[in-house]
């Protein structure tokens, strides 16, 4: 709709007589239009009129009292209106916009507030305020109670009352006892509000002139057995609303008889907390309408205009949430009837002062009449837009006697004809990614937006709480414009010009609604958002909330300290080295490698260059296997994208850099708290050219157990589409099923397929049980079955420089067009060595890392090797002086992870006696010593090597490495050598890491199970054979899509998503709760910051988005809060801030529980409060039995009630609440023991070690070290 020139109504306004002078009898007062004395309170006592000079004056200075501002300044008394001072019964954003038109018109403002809202600022936003009920009450009560409100109005000798909206607004005894008390109450007549405000008694009145009505009860009803009478003859649906008020409270849609007697009850109990009256009436439901409502005017005399229509389609839980104005689309023959109806209802009983008449238009254009709300509205905002009536104002005036002619309004042809249009939208403290759970808490920073256009009402600013007691609503943006889609346009602008921390609001879903093509289009019902919910509830990740979590996540630290396990050694370091730059005779060089062979020939085509190539190419493991191997996995995405792009210069020649897969996975999410899909995806941008390689457990993927088969195939299609070209397949048991498995995967992706021969033993010793035939017949059937490359992965650095010449020569032999790739550990010295034996065999590639990460338990030197056949016919084509920037950079790096090092002082070759993996060892180290065992070192080492020998001499790499730890610690804890552990092994209880080996859940050993050691561990337990994976049906990842959404919300979960949670559930859902507690913004920050607390007055600055940095310094931390919190200040992009965290220590300071406990997330059964609240029933007790969807607790937050149901069935074993308790947002409601009933582990969940580790006995699969 265009701009229009005016819509004018065809009604007459009114009887159109001239009006006696504006005069209102209050308590037998006569008072006058206005007053230059004070206003008698005393009945008889007449007011005086104004003088002329009463108007002229514009602005007095009243130095002992404040105004409407604060500064000193009053308005002079216009002289409109017969009163001296209002009072508004009500808080927030409606009490401020009263007190805003009362100042405008020279009054003396006054407020009440509870003592919940002692710190609000409609409280100073008054000249006067005084507190209304008392602590021990309900907050909502405080502003319900009418003779403590009647008695503040009295004392404060206020001559009138507005009770803005909601609460006492249509209240018909509130405004009979203002009359009895000699006070105005500004708005309709105690007769009108129970003719109107009555829902039923509306619906009479309709009727009896004529305007069109839905089935419905004419009168109150007291019980859902009325209710279901009604359905009975109408059929269902049908809704229940209040009988006494609006705004979606006390409103509930019934679709089938059995939902009727639960929703009576929970709408009846929602109206009367809202409202004081707990009635219902009940109608048909119209499905799909337009809500339309009309803006009425009438006076004292008669006289009834409108003020044009509103549309409030867009709702939720049928509260408005957009509000347009004048309604899109709207056919002008229904406009006109709208008008018609809604004039001639409020002539019909008298109305007066402002109203609205709310209609259904449904799609045929028919209208029904819904309900008069004797109130203003809270959209009267978008009204006044359009037409430049005060509405508040008008009701002050109407209050005080004045007519519609002296208010400009006398015919309907005087109103101001539709300038343009308006759009309201409600900002609340809700989470639409969380079914808009209602947020608490602290505004940390609160600004508005402005320009041409835009208007704000509303009543918080930074510093304030939001409490729980009351509505979410923060504020209201009017957007204004010419036209619909301009004013679109603007509120969009907006809304994004909005900066709310430290609280959730719902601007994510309105920007959306604001882009929707059918809100767009003008033509949106009542359904829109349950029709549209995909598109509107995928939402960008919002940088204010996130930047807000992140203070968080820095304020926890500095009052509880780092949580990094593992972190044993030395602090980070204070340097902080600049991102590496790309050596200057490389720099602008166009970016060439052989990732363009792999992409312009494919696999095959790479393999056969690469045979082709006369040097020797390197594989770069400094970004997994060289940290996994000496810091504990723990090196960061943050740390390998500064060293990204010059890495791709200098490394050009690499044949691959291995940065993915493995342990790396895992320990992203569980310990880094990043994403490891967003570290291959940023990755791949910077080092577009050089091949990345990943490590891959065949049937296991990159988890330590065996999955279905989709879930791997899925996998490994988006880790090519992701970008890893290269997957080194292996399996730890050389199980050939679970290696052919994985090569089918990778290949039908499109990635090459690089098979792995796991190496053990030593093939020089003739009594060794791994002979060169036995690798090479291993090689054989993988070559068959059709592989790129041959890796040899030398996980203990057995693999001696004599033992590389021979294995890699027969194989060379062997197979002359088949890639040989080498991969080894320093761990006894000879790793360049065996790489150079390895290259002069016929290797073509060969794993080296960084000189700055290499050695001990690493990879062999980078430097030694490429400086050792710099300029012969081997020569990697990498250039030895390009490397030093390398080196040092990641020196420097290295003592950022200095908390996590292994402390190894030197190189050990008892690893030829234990064959312990590389990483493996500096982890077993740690964990013994973390279980008292450290003196007991040496033992362990002797008895990894008894282990290995009891289970039959097995190769040792994750995860069948693990369980040869598990039994080597398991046997020094018991005093048991090989003899005794078989001897006793029926009556010893095993680490399940054991009984599963035993049982065939990691596939088949080539020389076959130990016995009779594997029937005295199994005790009879079942055994697989074949491939374990084979045997498991197929995952619904969809499904399980459906519910990460469900529990995270759409915008937060993608495809891969999906993928991470299929593979490491457990893990999964503790990342997730990680980022919804602290954003995934701590990606960015420094590592140091990262990994500990700042230091008083430490300044950190990091980019959060290309071209955005942010700049954060820690000032200080306060004291200790009765509540066991304390509040944290920081300086955010040079803005004070205050975060409030929980000290954990607060019970051990407080001698007392300080803080609820809080619900696992991770755990389904641990049931939490999905938003802050009081509890007002607990349903069941602890031993019950519950079944899915069934009501635990009902709590009231907001003013609106919300059943907690439990997830899923079992035995409550704790009931962590009782009623009228107050819980935040995530405390322990109730707490379901899902094993009682029955239910067994998911077989498909696993927790996690990393490559070459080994962990202490727990839970199933559950990882106690990562690293």
């Amino acid at each position: 709709m265009q701009l229009r020139s005016g819509v004018k109504g065809s009604v007459a306004s009114g009887r159109n007589a001239q009006p006696k002078p504006a005069v209102s009898r209050v308590g037998g007062a006569r008072r006058g239009a206005a007053s230059t004395k004070p206003v008698a309170t005393v009945p008889g006592v007449q007011a005086q009129r104004p003088t002329p000079a009463s108007r002229s004056r514009a602005v007095i200075v009243r130095a002992d009292q404040h105004g409407a501002g604060e500064d000193g300044m009053r308005l002079a008394h216009t002289g409109e209106v017969p009163f001296k001072k209002i009072l508004c019964a009500n808080r927030g954003e409606i009490a401020i916009r009263i007190f805003r038109a009362g100042t405008e018109l020279g009054l003396r403002t006054v407020a009440v507030y509870s003592p919940a809202d002692r710190l609000q600022p409609h409280r100073y936003k008054a000249d006067e305020a005084y507190c209304v009920g008392t602590a021990d009450m309900q907050p909502v009560s405080c502003y319900l109670d009418m003779d403590a409100i009647i008695k503040i109005a009295k004392e404060a000798e206020v001559d009138a009352i507005h009770p803005g909206y909601g609460f006492l607004s249509e209240n018909a005894a509130f405004a009979r006892k203002c009359a009895e008390a000699g006070i105005v109450f500004i708005g309709p007549k105690p007769e009108t509000i129970e003719a109107m405000g009555d829902k039923t008694a509306a619906r009479r009145a309709a009727v009896e002139c004529g305007v069109s009505i839905v089935p419905g009860t004419n009168n109150p009803l007291s019980s859902p057995d009325e209710a279901r009478d009604f359905a009975a003859k109408y059929g269902y649906p049908v809704i229940l609303k209040a009988a006494m008020g609006g705004g979606g409270r006390g409103m509930r849609v019934v679709r089938h008889e059995s939902e009727m007697a639960d929703a009576f009850i929970r709408a009846s109990n929602e109206a009367r907390s809202a409202f004081g009256d707990g009635r219902m009436f009940v109608e048909k439901y119209v499905e799909e309408p337009r809500h339309i409502e009309i803006q009425i005017i009438a006076d004292h005399y008669g006289n009834v205009v409108h003020l044009y229509e509103r549309d409030c389609s867009v709702q939720r839980r049928h509260q408005k949430v957009v509000e347009v104005a004048p309604a899109p689309k709207l056919p002008n023959s229904t406009r006109k009837a709208l008008y018609d109806d809604a004039v001639k209802l409020a002539r019909h009983v008298g109305y007066r002062n402002a109203g609205t008449v709310e209609f259904m238009v449904d799609k045929d254009g028919k209208h029904y009449f819904l309900e008069v709300n004797p109130r203003v509205q809270v959209e009267h905002t978008i009204t006044e837009e359009i037409t430049g009536v005060d509405i508040v104002q008008s009701q002050i005036k109407i209050a005080g006697g004045a007519s519609l002619t002296s208010l400009g309004l006398g015919t309907q042809a005087d109103v101001p004809p539709v300038y343009g249009f308006a759009i309201q939208c409600r900002v609340t403290s809700e989470d639409p990614e969380q079914n808009f759970q209602p947020d608490t808490g602290r505004l940390e920073a609160y600004r508005m937006p402005g320009g041409p256009g835009i208007r704000m009402d509303g009543a918080v600013t930074t510093g304030n709480v939001i409490s729980r007691y009351y509505d979410s609503m923060l504020a209201k943006v009017i957007a204004s414009a010419p036209t619909f889609k301009m004013a679109t346009q603007k509120m969009q602008r907006a809304l994004a010009e909005f900066q709310i921390r430290g609280i959730k609001t719902n601007i994510p879903f309105l920007e959306n609604v604001m882009r929707h093509p059918d809100f767009l289009s003008g033509e949106a019902t009542t359904f829109f958002i349950e029709q549209h919910q995909r598109e509107l509830f995928n939402f960008e990740r919002h940088g204010s909330l996130r930047s807000s979590k992140l203070l968080t996540y820095l304020a926890d630290m500095v009052v509880n300290g780092p949580d990094h396990p593992g972190a044993i050694g030395p602090p980070p370091s204070k340097f902080v080295p600049p991102p590496l730059v790309t050596p200057d005779d490389l720099a602008g060089a166009r970016l060439g490698g052989w990732r363009d062979v792999i992409t312009r020939e494919g696999p095959d085509g790479w393999a056969k260059a690469v045979r082709a190539h006369k040097g020797v190419l390197i594989t770069d493991t400094t970004m997994r296997d060289a940290h996994q191997s000496l810091l504990a996995t723990r090196m960061r995405t943050h740390d390998m994208l500064k060293a990204a792009p010059a890495t791709a210069a200098i490394l050009n020649q690499a044949g691959s850099l291995e940065m993915w897969g493995g342990a790396t996975f895992d320990v992203s999410l569980r310990f880094l708290h990043e994403c490891p899909w967003r570290r291959l995806e940023r990755l791949r941008e910077l080092i577009p050219n050089v091949p990345f390689q990943m490590l891959f457990r065949g049937a296991n993927a990159v988890g330590y157990t065996s999955y279905p088969d989709n879930v791997v195939r899925a996998f490994v299609s988006e880790a090519v589409r992701s970008g890893v070209d290269i997957f080194r397949i292996f399996d730890s048991l050389n199980y050939v099923d679970n290696l052919r498995f994985g090569m089918d995967a990778v290949r039908d992706a499109g990635g090459v397929v690089e098979a792995t021969l796991c190496y053990t033993g030593d093939i020089t010793n003739p009594k060794s049980k791994y002979q060169l035939d036995y690798y090479l017949d291993l090689a054989e059937k993988l070559v068959e079955h059709g592989c790129h490359a041959l890796a040899i992965k030398d996980m203990a650095g057995l693999l001696k420089p004599r033992a590389a010449t021979m294995l890699v020569g027969a194989l060379r032999q062997r197979f002359p067009n088949t890639v040989i790739h080498v991969h080894t550990h320093d761990s006894a010295g000879t790793g360049v060595a065996t790489q150079l034996a390895a290259a002069a065999a016929g290797a073509d590639i060969v794993d080296c890392c960084v000189d700055s990460m290499s050695g001990l338990t690493s990879q062999p030197s980078m430097g030694a090797i490429v400086n050792a056949l710099h300029g012969t016919p081997l020569d990697t084509g990498i250039n030895p002086q390009h490397l030093l920037p390398l080196f040092n950079y990641w020196e420097s790096t290295r003592e950022l992870y200095a908390p996590f090092e292994s402390n190894m002082k030197a190189v050990s070759s008892d690893v030829y006696v234990h064959e312990m993996p590389g990483g493996q060892y500096t982890n077993l180290k740690f964990q013994a010593m973390s279980l008292g065992l450290g003196e007991e070192w040496s033992n362990i080492c002797t008895a990894y090597a008894a282990a290995n020998r009891a289970l039959g001499d097995i190769v040792k790499v994750t995860p069948s490495s693990k369980v040869v730890g598990d039994l080597a610690q398991f046997m020094v804890q018991n005093g048991l050598d090989e003899k005794s552990l078989v001897d006793k092994a029926e009556n010893l209880s095993f680490p399940s890491s054991v009984v599963e080996f035993m049982q065939g859940y990691l596939g088949q050993p080539s020389f076959g199970f130990p016995e009779p050691l594997r029937s005295r561990v199994l005790k009879g337990k079942h055994t697989i054979e074949g491939r374990p994976g084979a045997s498991l049906g197929a995952m619904d990842l969809a499904g399980l899509e459906y519910r990460l959404k469900e529990k995270y919300g759409a915008g937060a979960i993608s495809h891969r998503d999906v993928l991470s949670a299929a593979l490491y559930p457990k893990v999964f859902d503790e990342y997730m709760t990680h980022v919804l507690k602290y954003s995934d913004l701590i990606e960015k920050l420094p590592t140091r910051a990262f990994l500990t607390p700042l230091e008083e007055d430490e300044e950190v600055e990091f980019e959060i988005a290309k071209g955005v940095a942010a700049n954060i310094k820690y000032k200080a931390v306060g004291e200790l809060q009765p509540n066991g919190k304390r509040e944290v200040f920081f300086e955010a992009n040079g803005v004070p801030r205050v975060v409030e965290v929980g000290d954990k220590k607060a019970e051990q300071v407080m001698g007392k529980k300080a803080v609820r406990e809080k619900a696992d997330l991770a755990v389904l059964g641990s049931v939490g409060a999905p938003m802050a609240g009081t509890i007002i029933e607990v349903s069941v007790k602890t031993g019950a039995m519950v079944k899915p969807g069934q009501q635990l607790v009902v709590m009231n937050a907001m003013k609106m009630e919300t059943a907690i149901c439990a997830p899923v069935a079992g035995v409550i074993t704790q009931v962590a609440v009782e009623k009228n308790d107050a819980l935040d947002a995530g405390d322990l409601v109730v707490y379901i023991d899902t094993t009682a009933v029955g239910a067994v582990e998911d077989p498909l969940s696993s927790g996690s070690d990393d490559d070459d580790e080994v962990q202490p006995e727990g839970g199933k699969k559950e990882a106690a070290l990562a690293a």
